[in-house]
């Protein structure tokens, strides 16, 4: 870095903070100690159409951050605040940042005179003073804003867009296990649903109704809602796999998460380890379970992944006998999520998303070279390959994402299907020349 010892060397009272030791590797020139620089892709479904709402109708789609762009959440908020058959849009707001394009879209929303209700979470460590600041912006726009449930911390992560077709009304939803913001989903793994499933439309139109105080549901068709009732079907989830190892049916629980702490969790998962079901757990964070002790959890196996993205992501897969069942969540498996916060978890319908998802789980499972594993003792030892040989699971992420960016890209080449702009510039660009469009028209 070529400092001086005299000139450049300062004495601070306390540690230093992370960003600033993030910034000096930023600043050091030399590349052979850092990772490749990397550019997350726009979802295959989302480069084929330019009109969102479109693909959505016509089928789910999961996004893999950071390995999927994030601009395609941020690029439905700004269709949505444009297009005048949006009549509503809906968002739980928990860490969404500073200067954020989400906000920007919200208020530009509600100065185009569409209902905007945006659930505000003040409480969200760290970010109360960003929240309250943008809060104030989104009132000052129109839009309603919501501090949520008293009591309760508003956790869930979801989105809604009622849109006027032909002679119907349609909802467009967006779930996912991690925060609306733009510059964390850069640095963080978490996965996001987008879904027009009139079941789950009609659930997420209840949970928002919760939220601001309407009312609240007599059941839910799909999602899965802390504190109401998330608890209870997580231990039921488990109990099933337990009936069926002990009647000789297949059995297995996979999960991602970033906290393993509820004590009825962990004894359930224990009492399902004795009766055969194998448990494969990925725990980013805290895990208060204790693998691989005879007569007690001897089937359960726990993980940890550290790597240049912070794993985020909650995703769970239960084998069911045989038709397996996977749920992204907003929740850890803590009491605080299960009992003081509105959190959702909603099951994945479709099965082109479901085999992404256990494609996901298993280049995960595969990695070798940045995977610990928790002994039954609380002690992590890092998993050992033989020399040469090893798996980078967020590497391998990357080169898929590459690897699916460019055949679509081959495909385009070679048929010229749509002429749709590929990098977040050229949307950016094609949006702003449409708005002048639309602006001219308005006039006259």
């Amino acid at each position: 870095l070529h400092l001086d010892p005299h000139e450049d060397v300062y004495r601070v009272s306390g540690p230093l903070y992370f960003a600033d030791l993030q910034a000096m590797i930023e600043g050091d020139p030399r590349r052979e100690h850092k990772d490749e620089r990397f550019t997350p892709q726009v979802a295959q479904p989302f480069r084929e159409q330019e009109d969102l709402f479109a693909v959505i109708r016509d089928r789910d789609v999961i996004l893999h951050h950071p390995f999927d762009s994030f601009e395609s959440v941020v690029e439905l908020l700004n269709q949505a605040a444009d297009d005048p058959d949006v009549l509503a849009i809906k968002q739980t707001l928990y860490r969404t940042g500073g200067d954020s394009p989400i906000v920007r879209a919200l208020a530009r929303a509600a100065e185009n005179g569409k209902q905007v209700a945006a659930i505000v979470e003040l409480k969200a460590r760290f970010d109360e003073a960003s929240n309250i600041r943008w809060a104030r912006w989104l009132e000052q726009s129109g839009a309603q804003v919501i501090y949520g449930l008293m009591g309760l911390k508003t956790h869930a992560k979801a989105l809604l867009v009622v849109r006027r077709e032909k002679d119907r009304l349609r909802r467009y939803v967006h779930l996912a296990t991690g925060n609306y913001n733009p510059a964390t989903a850069r640095h963080y793994t978490d996965v996001g649903l987008f879904t027009a499933n009139p079941e789950i439309g009609e659930d997420v139109t209840a949970l928002f109704n919760l939220l601001t105080g309407y009312s609240a549901p007599s059941k839910w068709n799909r999602l899965l809602v802390a504190p109401l009732g998330l608890h209870e079907a997580v231990l039921g989830l488990i109990a099933r796999e337990t009936g069926h190892a002990k009647a000789g049916r297949k059995a297995r629980i996979h999960a991602q998460m970033n906290a393993l702490v509820d004590v009825d969790v962990i004894d359930a998962l224990y009492a399902a380890s004795e009766a055969g079901v194998e448990i494969d757990l990925r725990v980013r964070g805290i895990c208060c379970l204790r693998p691989g002790i005879p007569g007690l959890s001897s089937r359960i196996r726990v993980f940890g992944l550290i790597d240049r993205f912070l794993e985020h992501a909650r995703i769970a897969r239960f084998e069911n006998g045989g038709s397996p069942e996977l749920y992204i969540s907003s929740a850890d498996w803590m009491p605080r999520n299960f009992h003081r916060r509105v959190e959702v978890m909603t099951p994945v319908l479709d099965p082109r998303i479901k085999s992404r998802l256990e494609t996901i789980l298993e280049v995960h499972s595969s990695d070798t070279l940045k995977t610990w594993e928790l002994h039954s003792e609380g002690r992590y030892e890092r998993v050992h390959v033989p020399e040469g040989a090893g798996l980078r699971c967020q590497q391998r992420f990357i080169e898929l994402a590459k690897e699916r960016s460019k055949k679509n890209d081959m495909s385009r080449s070679a048929f010229h299907v749509l002429d749709v702009p590929q990098t977040e510039e050229e949307r950016k660009i094609r949006r702003a020349k449409e708005r002048q469009k639309k602006k001219q028209a308005a006039l006259g």
